[in-house]
């Protein structure tokens, strides 16, 4: 994979440092690979059916991967932190940041009716055509936007399974919990905001940077940089300087973008 270092390990090896930030976003691929492999064994032994027509389309879509910021900053925070040595729990908990950007991604082009994700048929549209195609009884769109709904909560449930073990094998795993929790709740709240602007018709600048707040700010740089760090240890003080400069360096990010 390109931008590996050689020392890093096949899964369920060591991955030592020393990762830059954009060899960590590389790596986590390694990491997710593993993960959703062991996944899908499971999903096929509980039923064939759901694992081929949920779980694959959420592993495919999962492993297409984006840009991985998430785990390039939650990188960047636990060294910030002082982290060093054995990267493996880092780029756990980046596994999981892609597992819940995939839940968003499902459930976001459901409300947005959006047709494409990552340069393929959105999981929604395909899932209805298959309806379609097969000459199933009932409304195919709905079938595909319940069946996406489920996708997105199957992905949040690894998200969380994943994020858990991780937690558990560290002696920081309290702290690294609640950054996630916070981080969940603030993910669910920046896109409830969106759509009620949406249907409310506003474009208030108040309610803009809120929802650039909750959406890009905290969710994609603020708690990911809090959540490596947590792995280091981080004391409140330098935990409350990450979020800071996260949240600052997101909305500016987002309002550039919006530009």
């Amino acid at each position: 994979m390109p931008g590996l270092l050689p020392m890093v390990a096949p899964p369920a090896e060591r991955v030592d440092d020393p990762l830059t930030a954009s060899d960590a976003a590389n790596a986590v691929g390694t990491v997710l690979e593993e993960v959703l492999d062991e996944r899908l064994r499971h999903s096929r032994s509980v039923d064939p059916v759901f694992a081929r027509e949920l779980a694959d389309r959420l592993a495919a879509l999962t492993a297409r991967g984006g840009k991985r910021l998430r785990t390039a900053f939650a990188h960047c925070g636990w060294r910030a932190a002082g982290g060093s040595g054995d990267a493996t729990a880092v780029l756990r908990t980046g596994a999981a940041l892609e597992l819940l950007q995939a839940c968003a991604l499902v459930h976001d082009d459901v409300m947005d009716g959006s047709v494409q994700r990552r340069g393929t048929t959105a999981l929604h549209v395909d899932l209805a055509r298959r309806h379609w195609a097969a000459g199933m009884h009932g409304s195919s769109e709905s079938f595909g936007t319940s069946a996406a709904v489920l996708t997105g909560d199957l992905a949040l449930a690894w998200a969380d399974d994943l994020l858990t073990e991780t937690a558990l094998g560290t002696p920081h795993g309290t702290r690294l919990h609640g950054e996630w929790r916070a981080m969940r709740t603030e993910m669910v709240a920046g896109q409830y905001r969106d759509l009620h602007a949406q249907a409310a018709r506003s474009s208030g600048v108040d309610e803009a940077l809120t929802i650039a707040t909750f959406k890009s700010a905290l969710y994609t740089v603020a708690r990911p940089l809090a959540l490596g760090a947590s792995l280091a240890g981080a004391d409140e003080h330098l935990l409350d300087a990450l979020r800071t400069a996260g949240r600052c360096a997101g909305l500016a990010f987002q309002l550039r973008d919006d530009l």
